[in-house]
C-alpha cells in the first residue's frame, strides 16, 4: 500500500502506511431522559473519509440485545476493516477508550425498551471477557497529542455500552477475526449540562468529534498498540 499524509482536523500527523480501507463507527440514540446522545451527534460531524479510509456511520438503539443485532447487520453489510462503537459516559471528564468488555449485565436503569437485566451473562458460550483489538493506548496518545483529554478505561460498565462492546468482540472472535474492534466512551456534550449540577463534566461536541477523528487515525496508523504506561492504581 502507499503512504498518505493524514490530518487530525488541521493538525498534520506523520506519514504512515494506511492499513484500513473502511471503518464502521456506531453511536447510540438518546437514553436516560436525554434529548441527544453526544456519541452519535459527534459521529455525524465526522468526514466521510479520514486518512484515506472510508468512514461508515451508523446509529444503534440503546436497547439490550437489539443494539448488537443492528451492529451485526452493519458488519455483514459493510464488511469493514475495523469497528469503533461509541457511547455516552456522563460524569467522565474526557474521552475514554475501553480496554475490556465483560460477559455480565447488571443494569442500574432500564434501557429504551424498559429492559433491566440483573446479574445475567451476555453470551452463554462466550469468554468471561474480551479485550479490545484496536490500538487502545495509541488512540489515547493521539488524542492527547492534539489537545483532547483522554485516558484508557478498564471498565465499560454493565449496561448497554458494555453489552455492545462485548457483542462486537464476541462476534469478531467467533466469525471475523481479521476485523479489529473497540469502544470509546465520550462525556456529556456541553448543552446537556445546562440543567445539571454545577461542575458536571462536559466537552464541546466539536472536541468530541476531533477526538474520534484522532482515534480513527490512530487505528489506521497502528497495526500493533504502543507500549506506554496508562494504567490505574485503583
Amino acid at each position: 500500500m502507499g503512504f498518505l499524509s493524514v490530518k487530525c482536523f488541521n493538525l498534520s500527523v506523520d506519514h504512515k502506511e494506511v492499513l484500513e480501507v473502511k471503518i464502521l463507527i456506531t453511536g447510540f440514540d438518546p437514553f436516560g431522559g436525554e434529548s441527544v446522545n453526544p456519541a452519535y451527534e459527534a459521529i455525524k460531524l465526522l468526514p466521510d473519509e479520514i486518512g484515506g479510509a472510508q468512514i461508515v456511520k451508523m446509529e444503534v438503539p440503546t436497547v439490550l440485545g437489539k443494539a448488537g443485532e443492528v451492529l451485526k447487520a452493519g458488519i455483514e453489510m459493510h464488511q469493514p476493516d475495523a469497528v469503533i462503537c461509541v457511547g455516552q459516559a456522563g460524569g467522565r471528564s474526557g474521552m475514554s477508550v475501553e480496554k475490556v468488555a465483560i460477559n455480565f449485565q447488571d443494569a442500574r436503569i432500564p434501557d429504551n425498551e424498559n429492559q433491566q437485566p440483573i446479574d445475567q451473562v451476555i453470551e452463554e458460550d462466550g469468554d468471561t471477557a474480551y479485550f479490545a483489538t484496536v490500538p487502545v493506548k495509541a488512540m489515547v496518545a493521539k488524542m492527547r497529542e492534539n489537545g483532547i483529554p483522554a485516558f484508557v478505561s478498564y471498565t465499560a460498565g454493565t449496561f448497554v455500552c458494555n453489552e455492545l462492546m462485548y457483542a462486537l468482540l464476541y462476534l469478531l472472535h467467533k466469525k471475523y477475526p481479521h476485523i479489529r474492534g473497540g469502544f470509546i466512551h465520550v462525556p456529556f456534550a456541553m448543552q446537556q449540562t445546562v440543567e445539571k449540577p454545577n461542575g458536571t463534566p462536559a466537552m464541546a461536541l466539536s472536541s468530541i468529534t476531533k477526538g474520534l477523528e484522532c482515534s480513527i487515525l490512530a487505528v489506521i496508523e497502528n497495526r500493533e498498540d504502543i507500549s506506554q504506561a496508562m494504567g490505574t492504581t485503583h
